[in-house]
């Protein structure tokens, strides 16, 4: 059973999530903001990861799946459930805490925004 990660993520949101993982058979983790310093594949239960003492808080919603669901992804986009901050685990994010790949995919989140932005700006201009 694939499991989820779920982080800041409440009310509606969580409960419209919580539906589609049912549905989908996921696992969905609710992670306590006192575990966010821990390493991805610690919280994922997967052998090799010990338990952080870093406390490292943040405030943005995010997603971790243990390997990609697109059912999931489609139902949040569709039900009004979106999550801008989302991840699949890999080989490297797993050594992460959750603030640390929060601020990476903030940054990617940023660059690919600026490049929509930079790209609509100038329709029609042609590569060389």
């Amino acid at each position: 059973m694939t499991k989820v990660l779920l982080y800041n993520i409440t009310g509606e949101k969580l409960a419209k999530i919580q539906s589609a993982a049912g549905l989908l058979g996921l696992t969905l983790i609710e992670v306590p903001e006192d575990a966010f310093g821990n390493p991805i594949g610690y919280l994922l239960g997967h052998e090799g990861f010990r338990p952080s003492d870093s406390q490292e808080l943040f405030s943005d919603e995010m997603l971790v799946m243990e390997a990609l669901c697109s059912p999931l992804l489609d139902y949040m986009r569709k039900n009004g459930a979106a999550v801008a901050l989302k991840a699949v685990v890999t080989e490297q994010n797993s050594t992460w805490s959750a603030a640390a790949l929060c601020r990476e995919l903030r940054r990617e989140h940023e660059a690919m925004r600026a490049y929509a932005q930079k790209k609509s700006a100038h329709p029609h201009k042609k590569k060389k």
